[in-house]
């Protein structure tokens, strides 16, 4: 992670779009201290938005949230466990008497732990559901009443090309994944009338520092060559810029669609 002056700097003299609707916004991300999600909260940051995410690695959140520290607002970080549905509550409420009311969440939170068919128990297979999908329907649950009382919102589901490719490795993953886009849709027809916007975020295999430790290597490498379209690493913050767009009031008529940021691979 880059310095935060380094971050606004290059924010301000790049030739990437900012947007002004985004500036006091009220932004709730999770899974934010590391990775992409650490992406996003420094995006959004340097927008000048008020920026909440919540995360396990307490000293990675405090961290990043200290590295921001002179941006418009510093951003909040709250240590949480999403699959503790109570605890994600309270999360969600302390964000609202901090910051104001939550119009933009960011549902990034995901663990894409590698596992066999054969591994696979009936708690296994409820803790990836809990992690990587269920607190995405509850956290736009809590955050709804806010979007309608301020006229509308941005709510951005993660999902994942995994299972447009036919990843094998992790079938938890994958089903939990591919239902994420089954959740945007009925969100977004729900919510609609009330002009809250639903989309999901479909990243390809971006290069974070966990993707490049744990599973990239030579072989790796060469499916990527060989599957993206553009030569080149998808990186996190390829995800965060487009993340800022559809929370922007730029893409006010864009609701229910999968946005993929893949380099063209699916």
């Amino acid at each position: 992670m880059s310095s935060p002056a380094n971050a606004n700097e290059r924010q301000a003299d790049s030739a990437f779009a900012r947007y002004p609707s985004l500036t006091g916004r009220t932004v709730l991300i999770t899974g934010g201290a590391t990775g992409i999600g650490a992406s996003f909260v420094e995006h959004f940051a340097a927008q000048g938005a008020r920026v909440a995410f919540f995360d396990l690695d307490a000293s990675a959140g405090e961290a990043l949230a200290d590295e921001l520290g002179d941006s418009r607002h510093k951003p909040l970080f709250l240590p949480c466990d999403l699959t503790d549905l109570d605890a994600l509550k309270k999360a969600i409420a302390d964000v609202r008497a901090a910051l104001g009311p939550i119009t933009v969440l960011v549902n990034n939170a995901a663990n894409d732990k590698r596992h066999k068919i054969a591994d696979v128990t009936p708690e296994f297979f409820d803790a990836g559901i809990a992690v990587n999908i269920r607190h995405q329907f509850f956290a736009a649950q809590a955050v709804v009443d806010d979007m309608k009382a301020a006229g509308g919102g941005s709510i951005i589901n993660l999902g994942s090309i995994s299972w447009m490719l036919k990843n094998g490795g992790y079938p938890v993953y994958v089903t939990s994944k591919a239902a994420v886009q089954g959740l945007t849709r009925g969100l977004a027809r729900d919510l609609g009338p009330f002009n809250i916007r639903v989309n999901t975020l479909v990243p390809g295999w971006v290069m974070t520092e966990k993707q490049k430790r744990l599973w990239l290597d030579d072989a790796g490498r060469e499916a990527i060559k060989q599957g993206q379209c553009i030569d080149s690493e998808l990186m996190p913050e390829d995800l965060a810029r487009m993340a800022l767009f559809l929370a922007s009031d730029d893409s006010r008529m864009i609701t229910a669609q999968d946005v993929i940021v893949d380099g063209g691979w699916a």
